[in-house]
């Protein structure tokens, strides 16, 4: 079955987004990244994890892919000045690459990746099964769910994410069956409105942007909490990739959050194409507290 052509502003959005995500190279092993048009007051953190990865990849034999990257969040990003991504190359060896990123701006690091890289090769294989959900046509828009619930960021991330289609599946309190041993859950399909290049290092690269979408929103399912009263910032981020896959094509992110605490959610997400195959997973940290009077 061939794809559907894409409508030209869709496509315009993914080629911005990719051309957003590309750097420039400053110096051996340094990169500056550039930055959208946004009204929010912080960088968009899924921004910053895909253009450091980008910055690691930059300097791996491109027969390595990564498989793997673990990073935090340190301060927030300011839109008003590129980042510049330094690279610092921990490991070559005959089988994995590790590469540790570090990203700057006003001279001081505002976030940490380190990534490894793996030579593809077979080995022993199993896998988690998909849970039943319904179809991305049967989802709400996720931006449009944020403004009717009085998200203040929901028209400037509607922007920044014109690039992502995003199908809100519903969570532990609305739209998916009750589940004692995971008290709060969300779920919801994604993918790039464009089409991208057959790069794997832009898939992953595009995938890692959207990664950020929501995730430690899975940690509030379980809490009927206000978002225009509610403070959320990532704290740490890490991803595993098992299997290639296309994001420009429906994945499924299946969120859920073992524990909230201390002013912290930990939440977790499997990521799966729309015929089962899982593909990665995703894990973050964040602050989740009541906002505090000024």
């Amino acid at each position: 079955m061939s794809t559907p052509t894409p409508e030209p502003a869709a496509q315009l959005a993914t080629d911005e987004l990719v051309s957003l995500l590309d750097l420039e190279r400053l110096d051996v092993d340094l990169f500056r990244g550039a930055q959208p048009d946004s009204a929010r007051a912080r960088v968009y953190g899924g921004q910053v994890a895909a253009q450091a990865m980008i910055a690691g990849a930059r300097t791996v034999d491109p027969e390595y892919v990564a498989h793997s990257l673990h990073s935090y969040f340190l301060l927030p990003g300011d839109y008003q000045v590129p980042i510049i991504y330094d690279v610092e190359r921990i490991r070559d060896g005959r089988a994995f690459a590790t590469r540790r990123v570090v990203a700057r701006q006003h001279g001081r690091p505002i976030y940490y990746q380190t990534l490894n890289f793996q030579r593809p090769e077979e080995g022993f294989a199993h896998q988690d099964a998909m849970p039943a959900v319904g179809a991305p046509e049967d989802g709400l828009d996720l931006v449009e769910l944020m403004r009717g619930r009085g998200n203040e960021d929901a028209d400037a991330l509607g922007k920044e994410w014109s690039a992502l289609d995003v199908r809100y599946l519903g969570n532990s309190r609305i739209g998916l069956p009750a589940d004692p041993e995971h008290p709060a859950q969300a779920r919801m399909w994604i993918r790039v409105t464009g089409t991208l290049s057959d790069d794997p290092l832009e898939h992953l690269a595009v995938f890692t942007y959207a990664s950020d979408v929501s995730l430690l929103g899975a940690s509030l399912a379980a809490h009927d909490a206000d978002p225009t009263k509610t403070m959320m910032a990532s704290l740490d981020h890490a991803l595993w990739f098992h299997r290639p896959f296309r994001a420009d094509e429906w994945w499924l992110y299946d969120q859920w959050s073992p524990s909230a605490s201390g002013g912290r959610g930990l939440s977790f997400g499997r990521v799966f194409r729309q015929d089962g195959t899982l593909v990665a997973t995703a894990a973050q940290e964040g602050l989740i507290r009541p906002r505090r009077p000024r």
